[in-house]
C-alpha cells in the first residue's frame, strides 16, 4: 500500500485545476457570508421533507479548488491511516507512491473544476467534533451562475439543499456514518499482496472473448480490484446510488416549491454530467459509475414511490441489512418484496 505525499498531490492537482477570474474576489467573499443562511434554510426544509433530523448546525465553508483538493487529500489520508500504520509505511522512503501521487493529483485537479458542493464527514471540526462541514467550491458555483445566468441566491440555495440532504443521511441515520466508513476501510484494506497481473490479464481476455468491454463502468478501479474488492465496490455503488438519488430527488422536490428556475438548473446539471468531452476520462477512472448513481438511485426511488409510497423508502434507513443491493437498485420490486417478507 503506497503512501501519499500530500504536497506532491496538491502540486500536481494545481496543474489540472485551472483558474477562474472571480475566484478570491468580493463575489466569493460575499458568497461566504451568505452561505450559512442558505444551509440553515435548507436544513429545516430537508428535515421536513425526509423526516431525518439534523442535529445542531453544520460548519459551512466556501473554499477554493485547491482548498477542496487539500481537504480531500487529508480525508483520504485519515481513511488510509489504519492501513498504512499497520503496514509500517515510511512515507519519505516509499518511492512506490510517486505514480499514485501523480494519479491522485491529476484526478483531484480534474474533479476540482466540476464539484459544486460537498458534505465532509471524515475530518474533525476545529472543536474536535466529528466531521460535519457543508462546503461550496466558490469558483465553480460562481462560474455556473455566470455561464447559465442562474440567479445566485436560488442556485446557491439549491446546491445547499443537496448537501444538506447528504448531511441528513449521515447525521439523521444513526448507523450510516460508521457503515460508510466501514465500507471504505474494507475497500482500502483488502489484501493486495501477490502478483495481480495474471488475474487482470485473464479478466481482460475473458471480457474480450465475451464481446464485452474489459474496463466496464467501474473503470480501471474495477479492473484492478481483487475479487474481494469487487464485492465491496458493489456495496459501495448500491449505497451511493441510494444516497445520491435520494439527495437529488430531495433537492429537486424542495426546489420545485421554492425556486422558480429549478427545472432549468436540473436540466443543465444533468447535461453537464453526461458531457461527451469528459465522459471518456470519467469512464476510464471509474467515475462513470458515480455519474450513473444519480440516475439509478432516482429511478429506484421513483419506482418505490410508484409501487408503494415515499414513506416506504424510510425502511432503507432502519439498518444496513435493509439497504438495497446493487441488483435491487436496478429492480426496486426485489427490494420491496424483501422488505415485505
Amino acid at each position: 500500500m503506497a503512501a501519499l505525499d500530500s504536497a506532491s498531490v496538491t502540486k500536481t492537482a494545481a496543474r489540472f485545476s485551472g483558474s477562474y477570474p472571480l475566484a478570491d474576489t468580493y463575489h466569493e467573499r460575499r458568497f461566504a457570508l451568505q452561505a450559512p443562511d442558505f444551509v440553515a434554510r435548507a436544513s429545516a426544509l430537508v428535515t421536513d421533507a425526509t423526516g431525518l433530523e439534523l442535529p445542531g448546525a453544520a460548519d459551512v465553508a466556501v473554499v477554493s479548488r485547491l482548498d477542496w483538493v487539500e481537504n480531500n487529500v487529508a480525508s483520504f489520508e485519515a481513511l488510509m491511516r489504519p492501513v498504512t500504520e499497520a503496514a509500517k509505511i515510511d512515507a519519505a522512503a516509499n518511492l512506490g507512491g510517486k505514480p499514485m501521487n501523480w494519479q491522485m493529483g491529476a484526478l483531484l485537479g480534474f474533479m476540482s473544476k466540476r464539484v459544486l458542493g460537498q458534505y465532509e464527514l471524515v475530518l474533525p471540526t476545529d472543536d474536535g467534533r466529528e466531521g460535519d462541514t457543508v462546503m461550496f467550491v466558490g469558483a465553480n458555483v460562481l462560474s455556473m451562475e455566470r455561464n447559465h445566468q442562474f440567479k445566485p441566491s436560488s442556485f446557491r440555495f439549491w446546491v445547499a439543499l443537496h448537501e444538506c440532504a447528504h448531511r441528513a443521511q449521515f447525521k439523521g441515520v444513526p448507523w450510516m456514518r460508521s457503515y460508510f466508513l466501514g465500507l471504505v476501510e474494507d475497500l482500502v484494506a483488502a489484501d493486495q499482496r501477490g502478483n495481480r497481473i495474471p488475474a487482470i490479464a485473464d479478466r481482460i481476455r475473458a471480457a474480450r472473448e465475451a464481446g464485452e468491454d474489459p474496463i466496464g463502468e467501474r473503470g480501471l478501479i474495477g479492473l484492478l480490484a481483487t475479487d474481494e474488492q469487487q464485492g465491496v465496490i458493489d456495496r459501495v455503488q448500491a449505497l451511493m446510488s441510494l444516497l445520491e438519488g435520494h439527495g437529488h430527488v430531495v433537492m429537486d422536490r424542495i426546489g420545485a416549491r421554492h425556486i422558480v428556475d429549478v427545472g432549468r438548473m436540473s436540466r443543465v446539471l444533468s447535461a453537464r454530467r453526461s458531457d461527451p468531452r469528459t465522459a471518456t476520462v470519467m469512464r476510464l477512472i471509474g467515475l462513470e459509475m458515480k455519474m450513473r448513481q444519480y440516475d439509478d438511485g432516482a429511478k429506484f426511488i421513483a419506482e418505490v414511490e410508484r409501487q408503494a409510497s415515499w414513506d416506504t423508502l424510510s425502511m432503507a434507513w432502519e439498518s444496513p441489512e435493509a439497504l438495497p443491493t446493487i441488483d435491487e437498485i436496478a429492480d426496486a420490486r426485489l427490494w420491496l418484496d424483501r422488505m415485505a417478507g
